[in-house]
């Protein structure tokens, strides 16, 4: 019987009896004997992970308390691009705290994740209206990140031969770094001052501006947007995303770009994130546009289905010469701000905007009146106060109320207002400039006349429809119905990780001790926070054979982006910055070459032989042709093509002889946790996926935290903020990162302990052999490793058969959602093939009932190859089937409704309907809408 206290026999699906037929199944006695025979010796651990040992889930959580309890939560008007903010506490519950939207997957199979594509078209859609733009991405990292991303795209789309980009000097000192980490490997030169002073528009390919600016001015840019375009450059604003309630939109400025960060529409401090920034540009530009892109189309019904369009994954396809290696969004993040503006609608937005500026303007009038000076001359909701040799008076006052100011410097005390001010709020920030009381007189509107907004946004029923608690909770609902997501079934997604996101793990990301501190908050209130951060850097490393660690990456691009970052960094200490050339094996994923492009390296693809491994001969020769310039290899271990390669410390040596470091790409980093470490067999550096490996949940998509791990020569190189490590290699906007979400990690790997780590990776690689066992009685399983195993995934090969019968891995992946279940990951790494990775996670009835779907889908198959049934006509091309078709008046398919919709007789008492039935891709991207369809469309 298990022990009630015990976290790891909740976590890991399959019980001992299970293991056992699992074993027997594939010829093995002892689950010892079975990971031997998988594992190559040379690189296997002779002794446990040296971590604590495994506590029950209500002793963690009292551990994890007192961490929690270390932060201490002041209230904040620091301001800077995050603000507080009231979560509405249906969306609170119904999304951030719901398995329905946290659990979910990517949407890249869209008949099945029509729910979260439609909040995301709201979420584009709002975008769209706020900026004045045409199209918007359907989230990014956070603000700095998109900022870096607007670079570039400008660099790409503008006619002008410059290399220089202005950046406004009243940008967020938090952007700018960021911007100036992504420019120095692209030999970008970026230049910072007064934007209507400073600015030689002749000589600039882009230029960022920031509206309103971090000192709290409005200025109208409208004739400095005319200079640059007037020299063929192109120009991003960086705009507040409540302020656009009340001022002119970017693109009615002229801008080509705009960013920011959709925070402060009911998402959490967290301590810096996740949030979700946003993205939006001209329709001219939607090639170029990073991210990700949902669009609508038509399914096989001839019925309106949302999609991913346009670049998605263009990494895969592009990869080396892909624009951008961000291969994912902050779907949950941008849930939430989608909904919030969904809740409150245009006119409760207008009124938030309206009464955090009222209050704002009613502090500047008190401190005027007595006596201080205001260094802007305008404001939306931030003042720069000119406080002198008061400042430390001021600020030790603020303190001592429990109040934190923004540090300028010695003589500027900046205070930014949000929507959570009351008016005691306000008495008590004037009380710390020394002012007693408030006046109480009504504030004016200080906003220029000339940029007050005067057009409308939001006028999408979807924005007009939702406003009492009933009506959104029966919505969120209705979304949330139709999609498919871990709370449901088993999401057999390789490379992807869909394991569990336990409960107690998610618990205290929504603390206030968490989730209300401001990132910028002085370093001696966040000591919760640096002792999070220094556990998790001693459990993280020891896991992995690495000596230290950085979570400011959030996202595995952005840690690939900076493990390499530090490479590069590394050469460059040692007079070998010369070094640039990255071999990377031709199974990458493709976010590897195009970290590697943005790094400023060259990418040289390596072969694979017919096992699916490293091409020794060829990676043999290409190091000699370039060992003098060769800077890195970039590895996935155990491969992309899910095997242990026996000659990884091989390829660790041959690249170290020629001078260059090895990058372990961390992706599969959960079919080694307790087994084996890449820091010890020879990588430099790796980043983890956390929400991979360490159970934090995909969001839908997004978040995810890609921490990179290094050895000790590396280290000096990791990512770091001037504002706050004196370091200039910042990769993303807080110095933590997705701070919040780190206690998630924390909880599981505190509730596992070691012995429960190595089992998870134990029984992961068990699941994922027992599913290739029985599958293979009716597909080719491409490749395995030692001894006929694969390692915690297998890759199913539909080649010969649509080569044989023309089923193709679409048909089958389609087919699967009749039976209930998510795709599992489709051509890739290889084309016309499915990768399935069960995880640890999922019980044998699970994998029994997904085995079971899958050997019924070749009965079908079976039938077309003996020609019972003709192609076209089988249910194989016709799926998924939704309940609209299986209950409509007119069947007119040879096979029977039963068939179609109930292929299994277990779906009778438990079936998952689609909304729609397969969707035109083709269609979709040659008719690009991708946002919200207006208001003439829903007329009778």
């Amino acid at each position: 019987m298990s022990n009630p206290a015990n976290f790891e026999s909740r976590h890991i699906g399959p019980d001992a009896a299970d293991q056992r037929t699992m074993l027997n199944t594939l010829g093995y006695d002892s689950l010892n004997d079975f990971i031997g025979a998988v594992i190559p010796g040379n690189i296997r651990l002779p002794n446990p992970l040296a971590l604590d040992d495994a506590v029950s889930e209500t002793q963690a959580l009292k551990m994890m308390q007192a961490v929690a309890a270390k932060n201490q939560v002041l209230r904040s008007f620091i301001g800077q691009g995050y603000y507080n903010t009231h979560t509405p506490k249906v969306i609170l519950r119904n999304v951030m705290e719901n398995p329905a939207w946290y659990t979910a997957y990517t949407p890249y199979q869209p008949e099945i994740s029509q729910g979260r594509l439609e909040a995301l078209l709201n979420y584009q859609t709002m975008i769209c209206d706020l900026t004045g733009m045409e199209l918007a991405n359907a989230s990014m990292l956070d603000e700095a990140t998109a900022a870096a991303e607007a670079m570039t795209l400008c660099q790409r789309m503008s006619k002008s031969k410059s290399m220089n980009f202005f950046v406004d000097q009243d940008c967020l000192p938090q952007t700018l770094d960021v911007i100036q980490t992504r420019a120095e490997p692209l030999n970008i030169q970026v230049i910072v001052g007064n934007p209507q002073t400073d600015l030689q528009a002749d000589d600039v390919f882009g230029v960022l501006l920031q509206y309103p600016g971090v000192s709290g001015q409005i200025n109208d840019y409208r004739e400095v947007i005319e200079a640059v375009h007037a020299h063929k450059g192109l120009v991003a604003v960086a705009a507040d995303i409540l302020a656009l309630t009340l001022l002119a939109s970017p693109g009615e400025l002229g801008a080509d770009v705009a960013i920011g960060s959709s925070q402060r529409f009911g998402v959490p401090l967290g301590y810096g994130g996740p949030h979700a920034a946003f993205m939006a540009t001209k329709e001219a530009y939607k090639r170029s546009l990073p991210g990700r892109l949902v669009g609508s189309s038509l399914d096989s019904q001839g019925n309106p289905a949302l999609r991913l369009a346009l670049q998605t994954r263009e990494q895969h396809i592009r990869r080396e010469k892909a624009t951008s290696n961000i291969c994912t969004a902050q779907v949950l993040l941008a849930v939430m701000a989608s909904m919030y503006a969904v809740y409150h609608g245009p006119q409760g937005l207008k009124a938030i905007a309206e009464s955090v500026h009222a209050k704002t303007t009613t502090l500047a009038s008190e401190l005027k009146s007595a006596g201080f000076e205001l260094e802007n001359s305008s404001w939306f909701d931030t003042l720069t106060v000119i406080s002198g040799a008061k400042t430390a008076a001021i600020h030790e006052r603020a303190l001592a109320k429990g109040l934190n100011l923004r540090v300028i410097d010695d003589v500027r005390i900046g205070v930014s207002i949000d929507e959570t001010v009351e008016t005691e709020d306000l008495q008590a920030i004037l009380s710390s400039f020394g002012v007693d009381a408030i006046s109480g007189e009504e504030a004016e509107l200080v906003i220029p006349a000339d940029l007050q907004r005067a057009s409308d946004f939001l006028t999408h029923p979807v924005f007009n429809s939702y406003h009492s608690e009933t009506e959104m909770l029966r919505y969120l609902r209705g979304l949330a119905d139709k999609d498919l997501a871990l709370d449901r079934a088993m999401i057999p997604l390789g490379s992807c990780t869909m394991k569990l996101n336990a409960t107690s793990e998610m618990i205290p990301v929504t603390w206030p001790e968490f989730s209300t501190m401001h990132p910028f908050a002085p370093a001696n209130q966040a000591e919760g926070y640096r002792i999070l951060d220094e556990q998790l850097n001693r459990m993280l490393c020891e896991a992995t054979g690495y000596d230290d660690i950085s979570f400011q990456p959030n996202a595995g691009s952005q840690g690939e982006y900076a493990g390499l970052l530090a490479i590069r960094g590394y050469h460059a200490s040692r007079g070998e910055g010369h070094r640039n050339i990255c071999l990377i094996p031709s199974s990458a994923h493709g976010t590897n070459p195009a970290s590697a492009q943005m790094c400023g390296m060259k990418v040289v693809v390596t072969a694979c032989d017919a096992k699916g491994e490293v091409d020794m001969n060829d990676l043999r020769a290409k190091a000699e042709l370039h060992s003098d310039n060769l800077a890195a290899i970039m590895i996935t271990y155990p491969s992309t093509h899910g095997v242990f390669e026996e000659n990884i410390r091989d390829i660790c040596t041959l690249i170290h002889d020629h001078g260059g470091q090895v990058y372990v790409d961390g992706a599969n980093f959960n079919a080694m946790v307790g087994l084996c470490k890449p820091g010890e067999f020879g990588g430099d550096v790796s980043h983890l996926n956390l929400h991979k490996t360490f159970c934090i949940p995909h969001g839908g998509g997004g978040p995810g935290v890609g921490p990179v791990a290094v050895k000790s020569h590396l280290a000096p190189y990791l990512p770091g903020h001037r504002i706050m490590e004196n370091q200039q290699s910042a990769v993303s906007a807080a110095h933590l990162g997705s701070a919040s979400i780190l206690p998630i990690t924390w909880m599981y790997i505190t509730m596992m302990g070691a012995a429960g780590l190595q089992s998870a990776t134990e029984i992961a690689i068990l699941n994922a052999n027992y599913v290739a066992k029985r599958l293979s009685v009716a597909y080719p399983i491409l490749y395995t490793g030692n001894a006929d195993l694969v390692a915690h995934e297998c890759i199913v090969d539909l080649r010969p058969i649509k080569e044989e019968t023309g089923v193709d891995v679409e048909d089958v992946a389609k087919r699967l959602i009749d039976y209930g279940f998510h795709a599992p990951t489709m051509s890739f790494p290889v084309a016309g093939t499915l990768m399935i990775e069960p995880t640890e996670s999922e019980s044998l009835y699970e994998l029994d009932r997904f085995c079971d779907a899958l050997l019924k889908i070749a009965e079908e198959i079976d039938a077309v190859r003996h020609g019972r049934v003709v192609l076209a006509d089988s249910p194989l091309v016709n799926a998924p089937h939704t309940v609209e078709m299986v209950a409509a008046d007119e069947w007119t398919f040879s096979y029977s409704r039963s068939e179609g919709g109930f292929p299994l007789e277990s779906l009778r008492k438990n079936k998952y309907w689609p909304p729609v039935g397969r969707i035109d891709n083709v269609y979709g991207d040659r008719n690009l809408v991708c946002s919200c369809a207006p208001i003439e469309a829903y007329a009778d």
